[in-house]
């Protein structure tokens, strides 16, 4: 099973270098980065993030609801966590971010498939804000 999943994740991340690859940067555009790492470990034991990355490189990141907790998955969390999500896409796509392109990504951390986690990552661009650029 491991392998079978090291497999996907090879041919997804394969798949994403080659599209990443063909995709040529723009002059006079700025990207941004926002990714969301959602733990699958039971009973909440896990840790959940959404890190931000700005386009000077710096990075913001906050916490997210584990999608599991003692009774099994919390669909409050996932919720929550949603809403969270969209309120972060929109603040940006009103000041202007386009979101370019989505990647997901889900890996199981050993061969029962209990835990892991679940990853998103939201590209996002806009028209550079520097002057004579």
């Amino acid at each position: 099973m491991k392998k079978i999943i090291l497999s996907i994740i090879s041919v997804l991340t394969l798949g994403s270098t080659l599209r990443a690859q063909e995709i040529k940067p723009e002059p006079g555009k700025q990207f941004m980065q926002i990714t969301t790492v959602e733990s699958v470990v039971a009973g909440g034991l896990g840790r959940s993030k959404m890190i931000i990355t700005h386009p000077d490189g710096s990075q913001k990141e906050s916490d997210l609801n584990n999608l599991f907790s003692m009774t099994g998955i919390n669909f409050k969390n996932i919720k929550e966590n949603e809403d969270n999500l969209v309120k972060t896409l929109k603040t940006y796509t009103d000041d202007g971010w386009k979101l370019e392109q989505v990647t997901s990504l889900t890996l199981s951390q050993n061969d029962s498939g209990a835990g892991g986690i679940f990853m998103m990552r939201y590209l996002l661009s806009r028209p550079d804000q520097k002057k004579g650029f």
